[in-house]
């Protein structure tokens, strides 16, 4: 039997694989230290718990309408109201399971062979394969270490074809961290809106920011902005919640009927005991949220103080998310044993052997000199992590 060719076209999610290695090494007992999951440490809110329960007990288990529960729905429409000062309509908003799933589907509905999407660089390891099985292009649109991983319009504007049919912005970004100011993040919407590109804004981070930044909703810049921006987000990250597999999509009503009718021929409706759950999430209490940002800010400043002693590592302080991206230019080309490490992927793997400290390779997200460290854990674990990249990388000659 053979596969369809659109498989072989796409890698594996590199950051979920390198997860897996980590738990299957723990549960054979070795002493792993995992700084590659992309998903909070902390729990989900009792609150949010007791939901579940209460619709698990009221016997809410049957199917939903394929795009969310009403009540959640007007949840969603009421947090973009009071969050970010956008107004949006039910017939505007559908959930799918998880954020990433509402981009797929997004994907899905938008794109065809001879389309051309824009993919800021470093990006998230899914955007690129996702695009690539709509049978469009994915235009990488690289930046530096020096500019602060960040492109400007100038940039942009050398990518755009007549081709371009989109502009994906991630702010703050996976994997670097990095958040644009509402100032950047309006110059290059106005470059996007210029060429007439629809912009697909991922805001799954936008409550994860430190020392006051002001986080920037595309959607909120102008009713004229909103009409060509469809806004993915999700309780998973902000509520801890990866594992309730809850995303949605806000936009015109025409593209979210179209998300609808694909996602009724996939996986029909979210869970119905995680809508409810997600429902208590936003319309609840919003104090622990500070709290947690408050301790990932801590975790992220000690990750950046070690890193920056480290010989022949540079990294950008992140300014959001739970994620560092130091680059190892140092360790290129040194030697351990028989071997010599030439890309991420070597010196994760040297890592892994030697230091049993589990990272992702860089070239998953569009840097091959760079890795992946989540700070989604504890101090404890960070530190011991660092102690122990520092040391094998000491050990390199």
């Amino acid at each position: 039997m053979s596969l369809a060719q659109r498989i072989n076209r796409i890698q594996p999610s590199a950051t979920l694989e390198m997860t897996a290695l980590a738990n299957s090494m723990k549960a054979q007992g070795i002493d792993v230290i995992g700084l590659a999951a992309g998903e909070p440490d902390f729990d989900t809110q009792d609150h949010v718990k007791e939901a579940a329960i209460a619709a698990l007990r009221q016997g809410f288990t049957k199917y939903t309408p394929v795009g969310g529960t009403n009540d959640l729905k007007e949840a969603i429409c009421e947090k973009f109201q009071r969050e970010n000062g956008v107004s949006y309509k039910p017939a505007e908003v559908t959930v799918s399971c998880g954020a990433k799933h509402s981009l797929y589907n997004l994907f899905q509905v938008l794109f065809e062979a001879g389309d051309e999407v824009l993919i800021p660089s470093p990006y998230w390891t899914s955007y690129p394969d996702m695009i690539v099985l709509t049978d469009a292009k994915p235009v990488i649109v690289s930046s530096t270490m020096e500019s602060g991983y960040k492109i400007n319009p100038e940039i942009l504007k050398r990518h755009i074809t007549p081709k371009t049919k989109a502009l994906i912005l991630n702010s703050p970004s996976n994997p670097t961290g990095v958040a644009y100011s509402p100032k950047e993040i309006k110059d290059l919407v106005q470059t996007a809106m210029d060429h007439n590109l629809t912009i697909i804004s991922d805001e799954i981070y936008e409550h994860i920011t430190f020392e006051g930044f002001q986080q920037q909703c595309v959607a909120a810049l102008g009713e004229e902005v909103k009409k060509r921006t469809l806004t993915v987000n999700g309780p998973s990250k902000t509520y801890a919640m990866t594992g309730w597999r809850i995303g949605y999509l806000a936009g015109s009503a025409e593209i979210v009927s179209a998300v609808t009718k694909l996602q009724g021929q996939s996986t029909s409706n979210p869970t119905s005991i995680a809508q409810k759950a997600t429902v208590a999430a936003l319309k609840g209490p919003q104090d622990e949220i500070r709290r947690r940002c408050q301790e990932f800010e801590r975790r992220r400043n000690v990750v950046v103080e070690k890193l920056r002693t480290m010989p022949g590592v540079s990294v950008v302080k992140p300014d959001g998310t739970f994620y560092a991206f130091p680059r190892f230019d140092g360790a290129f080309g040194k030697r351990y044993g028989d071997k010599v490490i030439n890309s991420s992927g070597d010196l994760a793997t040297y890592l892994l052997k030697e230091a049993q400290v589990v990272t992702v390779p860089g070239d998953a997200f569009g840097d091959d000199r760079a890795l992946r460290l989540s700070f989604a854990t504890s101090m404890e674990i960070i530190e011991e992590g660092l102690k122990r990249i520092g040391t094998e990388l000491q050990k390199l000659s």
